[in-house]
């Protein structure tokens, strides 16, 4: 469309002229002050705002303010259950405060993570929430735009920034214990190997801890079709192991879809369990039993941390829950225990 066939935007001037009244009347409304402004008076600018349908720019209301009313998040893919599920959690966090959340993907391939993160840092806004691993030159970026941020979802603490996550390893220790429970002796892992994985070591010692042989390890993408072919690879394999701990719901839900489709039985065949506690999760037949993350609980420590900067850079970590369903063998109809870690205190350095 050409520049000058554009609506224009409404602007603070068009509606002082339709309310007839000054701009700084309509800032005092838009604004809730400084100033008192009659009642009939408010209402003349609300109409106004209404019938021209004006949107207040908000960066801009964040420089008049000298501070910033919006919290940036970068996370890696929010189509992913985990994620979106986590952004809610942030959002409604952010809203309890006042505040509005601006979301970008950091999976987009004509743009850098770092060129995202300064993006956002130029939108005025008041703190950033990175829900992705970053790379050393990326996290050198966060430190240089002297705004607070924290990074969420992680295994531990990360130098030089607030972070917080669940203790992953002892997650996956209790929910790979209750398959042993079940007396299951052959139990295989599922989980990526982009780097050394906590729930990994935790299926790993949970093994240990009760004398048995580590189960066949597949290092797969997460995600459905990294469960889908980890399935595929287990059942070319010949025997299948009694068991299968998923590192995500996603990756749970892959090897259910797979073993559906060869009639291969769950939980009578091969149990599953998995990690996450998306409400996918309670909506696939059988049930997945679960390590749940406590996302409200993270997310609400995320936005503390980011409305109190002088508090000293530490890691908080929560306990999963163990949400016990029929994937793995029970009967329960729904029920869960809570996982035996420090939910709640966190461990903080």
């Amino acid at each position: 469309m050409p520049a000058e066939s554009r609506p224009r935007s409404v602007t603070r001037a068009d509606v002082a002229r339709y309310a007839g009244v000054s701009t700084a009347v309509v800032s005092y409304v838009l604004n809730d002050g400084p100033k008192a402004v009659a009642p009939l008076t408010r209402e003349r600018v609300l109409d106004a705002v209404r019938v021209l349908g004006y949107r207040p720019n908000a960066a801009a209301r964040a420089l008049s303010k000298g501070t910033a009313d919006m919290f940036g998040l970068v996370v890696h893919d929010n189509r992913n259950p985990f994620f979106a599920e986590l952004c809610h959690a942030l959002d409604q966090a952010t809203a309890d405060v006042g505040r509005s959340l601006l979301i970008v993907n950091s999976d987009r391939s004509q743009v850098s993570t770092a060129e995202q993160i300064r993006d956002l840092a130029s939108r005025q806004i008041g703190g950033l929430i990175i829900a992705d691993v970053l790379t050393a030159s990326e996290q050198s970026v966060v430190e240089s735009l002297g705004i607070p941020a924290v990074v969420i979802g992680q295994f531990g603490e990360t130098d030089g920034l607030y972070s917080v996550g669940v203790d992953f390893a002892r997650g996956a220790y209790e929910v790979c214990a209750h398959l042993i429970e079940h007396g299951y002796r052959d139990i295989a892992f599922a989980g990526s190997a982009a780097r050394y994985d906590e729930r990994e070591r935790g299926w790993r010692e949970a093994l240990t801890a009760a004398r048995l042989p580590l189960g066949t390890l597949v290092h797969t993408p997460f995600g459905y079709q990294g469960g889908y072919d980890t399935a595929m690879k287990l059942m070319r394999q010949g025997a299948l192991p009694r068991a299968v701990l998923a590192a995500s719901d996603q990756i749970g839900i892959g090897l259910l879809a797979a073993f559906h489709e060869h009639r291969i039985r769950v939980p009578q065949d091969v149990a599953l369990a998995s990690f996450d506690g998306t409400m996918i999760a309670d909506f696939v037949s059988p049930r997945l039993t679960t390590a749940a993350q406590p996302m409200e609980r993270m997310a609400r420590a995320a936005v503390e941390l980011l409305l109190n900067p002088d508090t000293p850079r530490q890691h908080r970590a929560y306990s999963t829950q163990l949400r016990i369903r029929e994937s793995c063998g029970c009967d329960s109809e729904g029920s869960g225990s809570e996982g035996s870690g420090s939910e709640g205190s966190g461990s903080e350095g």
